[in-house]
């Protein structure tokens, strides 16, 4: 690395280099390496995150058009080279390089979708997600805040959501105003759609079971206007405190957090109206946002999530009142995940299917890999 190196670039390589060294995942250790860099303005930090982000993306097909020894530098400059569009279609190299997706990842994809639309996923999970927000219905509305926002911003409404909004340029989201104030949250399309297969209505129990930092609950909150109860239960006590914080923020008064062992829990049994598991799973329908996720997949990663998430069900439903629903969930795009495991759900809890499952795939500009369904005992 020398002086000589743009600004931009010289501080690209040192996140690549120094990343490569540790464990933390990728959006943590970029949200550390800027917090110790406060100089770096807003736009600089942009331009650092997403050559990031794509070098860490393309990073297969960036080594097989180089030669050894291979360094950060080379894939920066692979990544620019004119002919990049045309490795990605290289019908000569092989689809696991060329798509820049480990081979035993791709397999479970094309068993899940076929080669063709198998590959189409993992092209447009190399690329940039869309910024999508939310709007916080207890201070606001959708149509409020895109009048105010129209003349500012390059928007549009959400197709599917009728309570988000999509930036089509990214912008600093965190230092607006209306977000100090509680008026909207990030919160992908399909997320959001997600989040809305929870219908508890007013006076009703919820608990949010993996409910990490409330996001699904900031969504359906709002629905049950301040009257009943809410539980966020996680084993992660920083993902519960960042709860705390967001639903302060959102103006959500009927929220509560239950951490892992709180004697609460008990007392909780069969008593919830509705419970949504947000089950942990491969990530695999939101890889362009986590695009590091994908090269932590071995061939031991699917067999013990699915494990986790057949013990995390099982625990969940033990909240469930004789007459309640209960949400399973994941951002997923893997059959295995999602209509399997609910397949084995429904045969071993004796529970059927309310209404139909949603399921969300990426699209260039649109939602991410989602998919939920609603449970009740028969």
């Amino acid at each position: 690395m020398t002086e000589q190196l743009p600004f931009r670039l010289h501080h690209a390589l040192i996140v690549l280099e120094d990343y490569e060294l540790q464990q933390l995942p990728l959006d943590l250790f970029i949200s550390n390496y800027f917090r110790a860099h406060k100089a770096l303005g807003s736009k600089d930090r942009g331009a650092i995150a997403e050559s990031v982000y794509a070098v860490i993306r393309w990073r297969t097909l960036l080594d097989h058009v180089s030669k050894t020894p291979y360094t950060w530098e080379k894939r920066v400059a692979n990544l620019e080279n004119p002919l990049f569009p045309e490795w990605i279609k290289d019908p000569s190299i092989p689809a696991h390089i060329r798509l820049s997706f480990p081979i035993c990842l791709l397999d479970h994809i094309e068993r899940s979708h076929g080669i063709e639309k198998a590959e189409e996923l993992c092209l447009i999970s190399n690329y940039p997600a869309p910024t999508t927000i939310r709007v916080n219905t207890i201070k606001t509305t959708r149509d409020q805040l895109f009048t105010k926002w129209q003349s500012l911003y390059s928007i549009s409404p959400c197709k599917y959501s009728e309570n988000g909004i999509t930036f089509q340029k990214k912008i600093s989201l965190f230092s607006l105003p209306e977000f100090r104030d509680g008026l909207f949250e990030m919160q992908d399309e399909g997320s959001q759609a997600l989040s809305y297969l929870v219908q508890a209505q007013p006076g009703q129990q919820v608990l949010d079971y993996c409910g990490g930092s409330g996001g699904k609950t900031l969504a359906f909150a709002p629905q049950m206007q301040g009257k009943g109860q809410i539980f966020i239960h996680d084993i992660r006590k920083h993902a519960l405190m960042e709860a705390q914080k967001r639903l302060r923020r959102a103006g959500i008064q009927n929220a509560q957090t239950v951490p892992e062992n709180d004697p609460r829990l008990k007392g909780m049994k069969k008593k919830m109206h509705w419970v949504l598991v947000d089950a942990p799973c491969t990530g695999t329908g939101t890889m362009r946002r986590n695009p590091d996720m994908k090269w932590r997949f071995t061939d031991e990663t699917l067999p013990r999530l699915l494990g986790q998430q057949r013990t995390i069900f099982e625990k969940a439903l033990s909240y469930l009142r004789p007459d309640g629903k209960i949400v399973y969930g994941t951002c997923s795009i893997l059959r295995e995940e999602n209509e399997e495991q609910v397949a084995h759900f429904m045969k071993t809890y004796d529970l059927e299917m309310v209404g139909s499952p949603f399921q969300s795939l990426p699209t260039h500009g649109g939602m991410d890999g989602f998919y939920g369904v609603v449970l009740q005992k028969r």
